[in-house]
């Protein structure tokens, strides 16, 4: 989301706001994600959850979860659509992109799946928005050494008037 004031966002607050665009492009039923692996304030690699490339999304044939009642956060497996830490770090390999030392910055926290992953892709530093019920996966990246960060939502944006007291037209 832009942020419309005279304070520049911080670069937390920057990758956050990016990482949100690009959840637009998830084809999930049940969530949007969106995630960004930068390094020395560069992007490297953006991903949403969604099928594997080529194949029909859920938003085309449904959600095998969602029809069996399986909550959120179980049964990752019976999933379709990769997360988008894991379309990611994908993006990186696809295209050489080393990952080592990066940050990611995504709008959900990750799965244990997703933890093992970026603990493996050499991700120094975790920065989220939206909770996620795996305290599992919050365990192993702490203890991998990897910084967590819950941050705010970014702030949605707001009109900026031409005048005091007028309305922007």
């Amino acid at each position: 989301m832009l942020r419309v004031t005279n304070d520049r966002p911080t670069w937390d607050e920057y990758f956050l706001e990016m990482a949100q665009v690009v959840s637009r492009r998830s084809t999930c039923l049940r969530r949007r994600v969106g995630a960004l692996l930068v390094r020395d304030k560069r992007i490297l690699a953006t991903g949403y959850n969604g099928a594997p490339a080529g194949l029909p999304h859920c938003e085309q044939v449904g959600c095998r979860r969602e029809q069996l009642g399986i909550p959120s956060g179980e049964r990752q497996e019976l999933c379709r659509a990769l997360h988008a830490e894991q379309n990611a770090i994908i993006q990186a390999a696809l295209h050489g992109v080393n990952t080592r030392g990066s940050v990611l910055y995504c709008t959900t926290q990750p799965c244990i799946t997703c933890a093992k992953m970026l603990i493996n892709a050499g991700v120094l530093r975790v920065v989220y928005s939206g909770d996620y019920a795996d305290d599992m996966a919050m365990e192993m990246l702490a203890a991998a050494g990897v910084e967590l960060v819950r941050a705010p939502a970014p702030p949605l944006p707001q009109a900026r008037s031409s005048a005091p007291g007028k309305e922007p037209s």
